[in-house]
């Protein structure tokens, strides 16, 4: 506002704003706050979160990803830390709380730089060639690995499963994934690729986590529509049908006036003709199996189990995909076309009941290209956490066979990269120089954040990590078992490469996109805020906070 002139609103009533180092310490803060809240649950020996969410159900899991889903996160520059943990878990399924908590480490440091009148610019341009450069050094630490190589794949999803609930069977559990990936890995262009959504996951409450097993085929949730077809078919032919096996409705208003009984039963007479029809094109393909995406009539029901047919309505569309790659059967938008060659073929299909449910499962398919896994476990809160883990561990074997690249864990590569970032900053120059070294230093959070949570001396434990690999011992890592280091390499505790460099270069991004913000501009809702009791946050209680 200049002398003696009106000053020029721009912006609406309400609307607040910050500007320059308050807005850029807020949004530090917040994702500061989010990656706090994940740090504790990294390592073998990570603690576990209780969520509870505003309908009262509890989620109990150290899983990264699941952590910042299920919090309710206000603050815009939280919200960019919860899609880092999305980001990363879409693309590896694992090392979400490993992005996060460096992502915020990152922005620990650059707030110290910021203090010493570093421009946010220079930072991100430091920041992106450090990252850079760890990658480099990723790749020339990396060991090759290839789809033949069971022990090794074994050892990653192992690695994964570490920590979790799930840890105490990783052996069973890591077997189970390994299988379940070569089942489903094809060949093309030279590469072996993996397509995860080929892999069906069930779980069922009730029994032991041991009771977790493989199948080799589909299991579907849903029982047989009628109790007198047969429980269990061998050699089965299967038929799959989008088309509902009931009288179709019209698809405009109309009115049918009878006016003589006879018509009536006429009438009548039709429809269950036309629902005789639909059975008799089944017989005629040599169906013994068929599985319906839409209803089936009653009346339809009683002709299919008359004529000894096996049948299941409302199947998922995700689950007749999955039959479709299992048992090579066609699925028909039209029963009238249906032949003999469109039909799939299963060893066995049966009805078991599992726990208080009947499921379907259809197994022993001749060169399956779906499988499924049915996950066992005491109470609700095991089973999923134990479906987590092998979701996890899956994703760790596929893209690890895709990549074709390992390294090992246990905070080696995170020394590795940090030395090598020391070494490398002197020749960058400028103020980017300390820029890289701050990432460097950043990087340490990983094998610091491991030792803290197994409750070893941090700083014993860095420094002789810094002194073996100085020494030339690469695959140095800490063994939060023993409370030592020792070679990662000899102890199998071994890591994707693809989800280590996607873990760094997704921070970073989050990181330089934080620091690119001086001015916050929010336009404020019509609910007003609650007022600040005096001495502190609304609400006074403590414990875990439900939102950041």
């Amino acid at each position: 506002m200049y002398a003696g002139q009106q000053p020029i609103i721009v912006l609406k009533e309400g609307t607040s704003r910050e500007k320059g180092k308050g807005a850029l310490g807020g949004n530090i803060a917040a994702a500061k706050a989010i990656a706090d809240a994940v740090r504790t649950t990294l390592g073998p020996k990570g603690m576990d979160k209780m969520l509870v969410d505003s309908m009262g159900d509890v989620t109990i899991t150290n899983d990264g990803v699941t952590i910042l889903k299920e919090i309710e996160v206000q603050h815009p520059a939280a919200k960019m830390m919860v899609e880092v943990a999305k980001t990363q878990d879409q693309e590896c399924r694992d090392g979400t709380t490993t992005a996060v908590t460096l992502a915020g480490e990152l922005l620990k440091k650059a707030e110290t730089l910021t203090d010493q009148k570093v421009h946010p610019t220079i930072i991100n341009r430091g920041f992106a060639l450090a990252a850079e450069k760890a990658n480099e050094v990723l790749e020339r630490i990396g060991k090759k690995v290839t789809y033949e190589e069971d022990e090794t794949l074994r050892s990653v999803a192992e690695t994964s499963l570490t920590g979790k609930v799930s840890g105490a069977y990783k052996e069973l559990l890591a077997n189970i994934a390994l299988k379940a990936c070569k089942s489903v890995a094809e060949a093309y262009n030279g590469s072996c690729i993996v397509d995860l959504d080929n892999i069906k996951v069930e779980k069922k409450q009730g029994g032991s986590v041991e009771e977790t097993k493989l199948i080799e085929g589909i299991i579907l949730d849903k029982e047989r529509v009628h109790p007198d077809m047969p429980r269990v078919v061998k050699n089965a032919k299967i038929l799959l049908t989008d088309q509902a096996l009931e009288v179709k409705k019209t698809e405009v208003d109309a009115k049918i006036q009878i006016t003589d009984p006879s018509q009536l039963q006429k009438y009548l007479d039709q429809e269950e003709q036309v629902l005789k029809n639909f059975v008799e094109i089944v017989k005629k393909t040599g169906a013994s199996v068929v599985i319906c995406q839409k209803g089936i009539d009653d009346l339809a029901q009683y002709y299919l189990s008359k004529a000894g047919i096996y049948a299941v309505r409302r199947a998922k569309k995700s689950d007749m995909e999955a039959l479709s790659k299992a048992t090579k059967a066609r699925v028909i938008s039209n029963l009238k076309e249906a032949s003999a060659k469109d039909l799939g073929k299963a060893g066995v299909v049966e009805e078991k009941k599992i726990g208080d449910d009947k499921m379907t499962f259809v197994t022993s398919c001749p060169k399956a290209k779906a499988v499924s896994i049915l996950i066992r476990g005491g109470t609700e809160h095991v089973v999923d956490e134990v479906e987590r883990g092998v979701q996890d561990a899956i994703g760790v074997i596929g893209i690890s066979i895709e990549d074709g690249r390992i390294i090992t864990g246990g905070g080696s590569s995170a020394i590795e990269i940090a030395m090598a970032l020391r070494d490398y900053a002197p020749t960058v120059g400028g103020r980017e120089q300390m820029a890289v070294e701050a990432f460097a230093n950043a990087v340490e959070i990983i094998p610091r954040a491991l030792a803290e949570n197994a409750g070893l001396d941090a700083i014993e434990m860095l420094i002789n990590l810094r002194k073996a690999h100085r020494e030339g011992k690469k695959w140095e890592g800490i063994n939060v078992m023993k409370g030592k280091t020792e070679d990662m390499q000899k102890n199998k505790v071994l890591e994707s490469l693809k989800m280590n460099t996607h873990a760094i270069r997704s921070a970073t991004e989050a990181a330089t996109m934080i620091l690119r913000i001086d001015d916050v501009i929010s336009s404020k809702g019509s609910e007003k805020a609650p007022a600040m009791p005096p001495g502190g946050m609304p609400g006074g209680a403590g414990g875990m906070p439900g939102e950041y």
